[in-house]
This record gives structure tokens, C-alpha cells and sequence, in this order.
């Protein structure tokens, strides 16, 4: 049963209407007092609730119905349908509670792909699986490990692929986001639909408009032809945005309004395109962290986070680290035509034991690595150890990691730091060592979050 709670009798009939076509339960009220009247003795299984009533604009009404509903009912789903919508009431609602936020007029297919979305993630009970089981109902070919943790994020990737929800991706770089955001879409109604990856870090804030949304011929200098935008190319599909911790806050701003209004115009075109694309996101920063200092949109950050999934680091499931090793050696037995290779229990005892800072791209590397400068077939821990070791800094030089092992936004992260400490924090002679100016370190060090006090420079 969907509960609706609006004053304005055309919109109860209309939603009515259009969510009983789709097949749905519903029951209407026109205030808050009927409202709690009938949750006091009944149980929807959503509610789409108008943030006005009577005369009132300010959403204050509404509000303060939503967190009396969330004293009754702690679960339900809520959707706010305003007419009156601003970014900052937005908020209010998500921080009161509420599960997604939609403007009056409505798109019908929006609200009813909200609707289905909550009602599927709600209404499905969460089954403890093992590998097995999961292998059976959802294709993780790609992914591998048997660990609790990991197979907990599977059992809800394979609970929310069908549904439309916006998901983050957070983890410590090299866990595996891409492949988790590729099997949501995989298993999703999506599939068969384009799947476009975009790096948002190495995307400048003068191309976001340009390379998202596309551009027409003329827009600018050298737009010779109208090309197609990132969004376009995934009309139907999904798309991964990477990296979106490293937005900067003027292209926040452009993607905001078009997961909130699920429209956009290409650069240098009066014509408006509509969105019907799943967004997943990744990140390997802490984006409410961010939003306390200011570094990241509130707003943003409720829209992008329907569901999060959190990758542990390998060093949380080493379990599963022979396993990887025995994947990556069965791929890389038929790569380089070697197929009597072999891992020994005491390398794999060793391999298990590592930390591994870049987690299973560091893995991945050092597998490969050893392979490739050791001729013999049989690997033995001295073999891993001594490529492990290449890649330490030595006394008295520096060694740089392997490709792949750190991305450069984690070199310039330990670079950085290792200059404040070095010059105890004294920001001239940081930046002067770094060879770039005051105000692009401060800028670096506002990014990555790290410590730092003016007054003692």
C-alpha cells in the first residue's frame, strides 16, 4: 500500500491514477493530522508526502510531518513532491529522513522508477549467501574471494542491480571499484545497454560540460562538428563516474542539476535532452568529511548515495589473497605460453602476510612481475621477495613503485607529505622544495585533507 499525503485533491487523484495503472495500492489523505491517524493503525509500504500545505511555501509542514512519521514508522520509505523545491530544503529532507526528493510537475517515469527502486530495496529481506549460491543467481565472474565482508557487498549488489538506485563505490585505491560498478550494470536490467566509464580526475573543469554533455558545432573554437556527450553515449544504460571526490565545485554544481532534474543541454544548444541513464560512482576519498570542510556539495553527495557500497582493503580479507594468486597465474599461464607454473604453499603462506598498500593491483603487479624475471616454473617466496623488494625504497636513494601500484594522486599525496614533515611543516620551504607556489600547495593539501598551520611558517 502506497500512502499519499498531499492537500491538493488533483495531485492525490493524479498520483492515484497514474500509480494504480502501474498496478499499486494506494490510499490518500489531505493532511498531516489524517495522516498520523491512519499510520497509527496501518502500514504502507511507501509514502509519497508533500513537503506544503495550506498556504505555507516554506516546507516547515512537511518537515515536521516527516520526522513525526519517522517516530512511527522508522523504516518506510518516504519520497518529498514539491512545488516549491530549493536545493537547501532538499537537504533538510534527506537529513530528516526521507529517501529521495522530486520536483512538482513531475516526470511520470522518474517518480515511478523511484518508486519501484525503494519499494525493491525495502521489500527484499537480506539472505545470507555463500560464494556458490551467488556464483548461481549473479554473474561475479570477475570478482574473486570468498570472504565474509566481500561476499556481503556481492549479496547487495545482486539485491540492488535491478533496480535503478544511484549507488557510490568507496574504497582504498586498487579494491576493485571499476569491477564492482561493471557487475551491477552486468546484472542489471541494463546490460545489454552501453556501459560508460568516465575518470572524472582527469577531466579539467573547462571540458566537463563538453565532454559530459557533448557540445554543437560552433560552441567554441575548435567545435568543428557536434559530437555526443558522455550521458548521451549512455542513454539507456549506465554510467561510472570515477573519482567524483575530485570534482572541483563548479562542475559539481552541473552534474547535481542533472541528477536532480534528470535533464541537460549540450554545450552551445538552447535544446534540452532528458536522462535515462543509471549513475554508480567511486571514490577513494571521504566525501563527509569533505562536505564538512566544505571541499564537496551536501546535496550531491544525498543524490549520488542511494546505497553505498564499502570495499574492504585486502589487508582485511587476506583469506582470499591465494585465491587471487591462483587466478592471476592461470591468466598469465596461457599470456606468456607457460603452462607449468606454479605458486609453492610457502610463497603463498609469504603473500598472504603482506599488507599490500595498493591492495589487488598491487597483488596483480607483483604476480606478474615475478613471472615475468623468473625463469623457473615453480615460484618459491625468495622469487616473490626479492621483486617485493625492488619496488622498497632503498638506503641512501629512492625507489619508485611499480606501474600501476599507486595512482599518481597517491604519489603527490606521499610526496606532499613527506615534505612537511621533512621541513616541519614550514609551507615556503615546502612549496619551494616541491618547485610549485604557496597558494598551489595549500590548494593540494585542502585536497587531501592534510594538517597544516599558517603560523608556523
Amino acid at each position: 500500500m502506497i500512502l499519499i499525503i498531499d492537500d491538493d485533491s488533483a495531485v492525490r487523484t493524479s498520483l492515484v491514477l497514474l500509480l494504480q495503472q502501474e498496478g499499486f495500492d494506494t490510499k490518500d489523505v489531505a493532511s498531516p493530522n489524517e495522516a498520523l491517524a491512519w499510520l497509527h493503525h496501518h502500514n504502507p509500504s511507501l509514502i509519497l508526502l508533500d513537503l506544503n500545505f495550506s498556504i505555507e511555501t516554506s516546507g516547515d509542514e512537511g518537515l515536521r510531518l516527516l520526522k513525526q512519521i519517522r517516530k512511527l514508522q522508522p523504516v518506510v520509505p518516504v519520497i518529498l513532491i514539491t512545488g516549491w523545491a530549493t536545493i537547501d530544503l532538499a537537504v533538510a529532507g534527506m537529513k530528516a529522513g526521507a529517501n529521495d526528493f522530486i520536483n512538482k510537475p513531475w516526470n511520470n517515469n522518474h517518480l515511478l522508477a523511484s518508486v519501484r527502486t525503494l519499494l525493491e530495496i525495502h521489500g527484499k529481506k537480506t539472505e545470507k549467501l555463500n560464494r556458490s549460491k551467488l556464483d548461481d543467481l549473479y554473474q561475479f565472474k570477475q570478482i574473486i574471494g570468498e570472504d565474509p565482508k566481500l561476499l556481503s557487498v556481492l549479496e547487495t549488489v545482486g539485491r540492488i542491480a535491478p533496480t535503478d538506485a544511484s549507488v557510490l563505490v568507496v574504497g582504498e585505491s586498487g579494491t576493485g571499484k571499476e569491477l564492482i560498478a561493471e557487475s551491477i550494470h552486468q546484472n542489471s536490467f541494463r546490460s545489454n545497454k552501453p556501459f560508460v566509464k568516465v575518470n572524472l580526475g582527469g577531466i579539467s573543469s573547462t571540458l566537463f560540460e563538453s565532454e559530459m554533455f557533448g557540445h554543437v558545432r560552433g560552441a567554441f573554437t575548435d567545435a568543428r562538428s557536434d559530437r555526443a556527450g558522455r550521458f548521451d553515449i549512455a542513454n539507456k544504460g549506465s554510467i561510472f563516474l570515477d573519482e567524483i571526490g575530485d570534482l572541483d565545485p563548479g562542475s559539481q554544481v552541473k552534474l547535481l542539476r542533472v541528477l536532480q532534474d534528470r535533464t541537460y543541454e549540450p554545450l552551445g544548444s538552447s535544446r534540452t535532452k532528458m536522462v535515462d541513464t543509471r549513475v554508480i560512482c567511486a571514490t577513494n576519498r571521504n566525501l563527509p568529511e569533505m562536505v564538512q570542510q566544505g571541499h564537496f556539495r551536501e546535496d550531491l553527495l544525498f543524490r549520488i548515495n542511494l546505497i553505498t557500497l564499502r570495499l574492504p582493503p585486502l589487508r582485511e580479507r587476506p583469506g582470499d589473497i591465494p585465491l587471487l594468486v591462483s587466478f592471476f597465474v592461470d591468466n598469465l599461464r596461457v599470456i606468456y605460453s607457460r603452462p607449468e607454473l606454479s605458486v609453492t604453499p610457502r610463497a603463498m603462506k609469504w603473500l598472504r602476510s603482506l599488507q599490500l598498500p595498493g591492495n589487488i593491483r598491487q597483488l596483480k603487479n607483483l604476480v606478474e612481475r615475478t613471472i615475468l624475471v623468473t625463469k623457473k616454473d615453480w615460484l618459491d617466496e625468495e622469487d616473490f621477495h626479492a621483486q617485493q623488494e625492488n619496488t622498497e625504497p632503498k638506503k641512501g636513494g629512492t625507489q619508485l613503485p611499480d606501474v600501476g601500484e599507486l595512482t599518481l594522486e597517491d604519489m603527490e599525496r606521499q610526496m606532499i607529505t613527506r615534505a612537511m614533515e621533512f621541513h616541519h611543516f614550514r609551507i615556503t620551504r615546502v612549496a619551494k622544495s616541491l618547485g610549485i607556489t604557496r597558494s598551489a600547495l595549500y590548494r593540494r593539501l585542502e585536497k587531501y585533507n592534510i594538517p597544516y598551520d599558517e603560523a608556523a611558517d
